[in-house]
């Protein structure tokens, strides 16, 4: 059978036409890009022994093959009719060729595939090692029969375990072929772009074999079949392609073998106290540097596009590593204090209108020094039980309090010892925590204290990440609690949305939202917009706001301008005062070096990823960004497994959110931190 079809290529070409044909006798479905190209070589095939084919939801034309090695086709027939008629022909063909397997015959391939074909052309070109080996150069070649069916009375998964076994030893002997290949050598080199795609996709396809495997035994009620012990038994083919425990340019180690340790858990390994003393001042803050487009990186950026669909929820999709940027969340979380000193004031002003908009300037100009440059980059996503701590030391201020719209500070010289019960030579300390306390879905929660000026800031945070064509949104769903215990005041409110843009080229970020912040006490709220750039003309970067009084309905100000840049304030007196926040001082952040902080906490977790980042080692960081990664994912299975739930350091569920374990209450100076 064979006739003309619609196929979905990917999220850039859409729906095109293909000529497809169906050999009932060997079992193969391919097509072509047109009917006179029939005796070229197909532009894909899959076998149908094992194939799944259903018919689609969404219109009475549209169905979809999914075949045993994990290709799914979706085709779009001229009529209702004409599905019908191909969904018939093609699950008659497949469930007598899935008869034919499972009886102990075998399926027959008509054409060699790309990757048979380069793996015989290793074989010829590949220079011999000097190793003590007989025919150092060759692959040793093993009948590609499966093995002969035995009673599964012992073991069901017998068989099984041997298609693994097997499978990963051509897996080793074909890394071990491409690394002894000349990088430059013709015809074919050892950064051949579809050799690396060939070696990457063997583990891929190792390890999910490995953990179906684990799944099915699971649900016989077997025991686990141990797959670290299979690979590893061997020389472990590593996702950076790499057979031996190396050491990096940048000291840490290439493979998962090598991979510090047995994997621990959060759990098992509780924090101590923290000891702010030791917390040392960001010599230069987070800076990163921009990319330079993301031309290099095209192919990899295209293939990811090509699996994702519009709206897709990418909570669960790895990213590229080459768009990171060197920093977790939960620290990104903390650069949003750029201004501690601006947070610090808002208690000190003496009526609750004032303090609104003190709280209004904080939240506008917090924004600009946690996103650096005009690229879009990503930070990492936590780890489940991933931490971080610092504090901030602000020097003591004097108060102009003349007009609501001067607020002018100047630094006080003269402070008494009295004075300075909440903090040393006259600096006011802001300390902050942060836990990442759930994984699916990813939860962040964190709280900053000053116990001086009597003041808590509680939130968590629930961030989702959708596909958007040529952008990604990330929403940061969740409230903030602000809390003013000697006022009994509490401002809640929550973080706007961020895209990134243009993502095929050089991309860059934005915000888009509309937050309020509400005061249920003194009954002020304030409206922000956060604008998207239209797509004619328009400017970057703008946000509006105004702040209102319940009741009244006056607006006491009115805020335009770019959240990065300059930012105007209109008083319901006319009066105005301009913000340039680039103007403003940013207050660096004391944190305590790597080798004092615990295993799971944010610098210290990711610093093998920071460090091959910096030197532009991307595939050592994609080895152990994988790493981390992978001990998250087992941890999970063995809390699922055992039934218990993650137990979080320093904060629990409350409601729907979550609240930070020892909330600073009023009166006590010596705080929680």
């Amino acid at each position: 059978m064979e006739g003309l079809l619609n196929k979905y290529t990917n999220v850039m070409k859409g729906w095109q036409y293909r000529w497809f044909v169906m050999d009932a006798d060997s079992g193969m479905l391919e097509y072509f890009e047109k009917e006179e190209h029939k005796k070229q070589r197909p532009r894909g095939y899959v076998h149908l022994a094992g194939a799944v084919i259903s018919p689609s939801d969404e219109d009475s034309q549209t169905f979809s093959v999914s075949a045993a090695n994990g290709e799914i086709y979706r085709l779009k027939a001229s009529s209702t009719k004409e599905r019908q008629l191909w969904i018939d022909k093609l699950r008659t063909t497949a469930e007598f060729h899935t008869n034919h397997m499972t009886s102990g015959g075998q399926q027959s391939v008509r054409r060699e595939s790309r990757s048979s074909s380069l793996l015989k052309t290793l074989t010829d070109v590949a220079p011999p090692k000097k190793k003590t080996e007989v025919v150092p150069h060759e692959v040793p070649v093993k009948s590609h029969k499966a093995p002969a069916p035995r009673p599964h009375t012992l073991d069901p998964f017998r068989e099984v375990k041997e298609y693994i076994s097997e499978a990963n030893e051509y897996a080793v002997h074909l890394v071990d072929k491409i690394e002894s290949l000349p990088v430059s050598a013709e015809p074919i080199g050892g950064l051949d772009k579809d050799l690396l795609l060939l070696k990457a996709t063997s583990t891929a396809t190792l390890s999910s074999l490995g953990q179906c495997l684990r799944m099915l035994q699971h649900q016989q009620g077997g025991a686990s079949y141990d797959w670290h012990e299979s690979l590893t038994s061997q020389r472990h083919v590593s996702i950076g392609g790499s057979v031996e425990d190396r050491p990096s340019r940048n000291g840490s180690f290439s493979s998962v073998t090598s991979a510090p340790g047995p994997i621990v858990f959060p759990e098992e390994k509780p924090e101590g106290p923290i000891n702010h003393t030791d917390e040392e001042e960001d010599e230069k803050g987070y800076t990163d540097d921009d990319l330079e487009g993301v031309e290099e990186h095209k192919t990899i950026i295209l293939h990811l596009l090509s699996q994702l669909k519009l709206g897709m929820d990418l909570t669960k999709v790895v990213l590229p590593t080459f768009i990171l940027e060197r920093r977790s969340l939960l620290e990104m979380f903390a650069d949003c204090m750029a201004h501690p000193d601006m947070f610090l004031k808002i208690p000190d002003l003496p009526d609750p209108e004032s303090r609104m908009l003190a709280v209004i300037e904080w939240y506008l100009t917090s924004f600009h020094a946690a996103r650096q440059g005009s690229v879009a980059k990503k930070p990492y996503n936590p780890i489940i039980g991933e931490t971080f701590h610092c504090s901030w030391k602000v020097p003591k201020k004097s108060k102009n309090t003349s007009t609501n719209n001067s607020n002018v500070d100047s630094t006080e010289n003269d402070v008494s010892p009295q004075q300075q019960s909440g903090g040393t030579d006259g600096e006011t300390k802001l300390f902050y925590c942060a836990e990442q306390v759930s994984h699916h879905p990813p939860i962040s929660a964190f709280y900053f204290e000053c116990p001086e000026k009597q003041m808590s800031m509680n939130a968590s945070i629930y961030t989702k990440s959708r596909f958007y064509g040529m952008s990604i949104g990330v929403n940061l769903i969740g409230k903030v609690c602000l809390r003013l215990l000697e006022h009994g005041e509490e401002y809640v409110f929550g973080l706007p949305s961020a895209y990134a843009r243009s993502i095929l080229t050089v991309p860059w970020a934005e915000m888009g939202d509309k937050i309020s912040i509400t005061c249920a006490k003194t009954g002020y709220s304030a409206a922000i917009t956060f604008h998207t750039k239209p797509f004619y003309g328009g400017k970057l970067h703008r946000v509006s706001a105004e702040v209102k009084r319940e009741g009244s309905g006056e607006v006491t100000c009115r805020v335009q301008g770019e959240w990065n840049s300059l930012l105007e304030f209109t008083y319901a007196d006319g009066t105005k005062k301009v913000i340039d926040v680039k103007d403003i001082p940013i207050g660096k952040k004391r944190v305590r070096p790597v080798k004092l902080q615990g295993d799971f906490e944010s610098r210290r977790l990711w610093q093998h990823v920071t460090n091959a980042l910096k030197v532009g080692d991307i595939n050592t960081a994609s080895e152990h960004k994988r790493v981390l990664e992978e001990r998250q994912r087992e941890g999970e299975r063995h809390r699922k497994e055992s039934g218990t739930p993650f137990p979080s350091k320093f904060f629990h569920k409350e409601d729907e959110g979550w609240s930070y374990n020892n909330l600073l209450k009023k009166g006590d100076t010596k705080g929680t931190l």
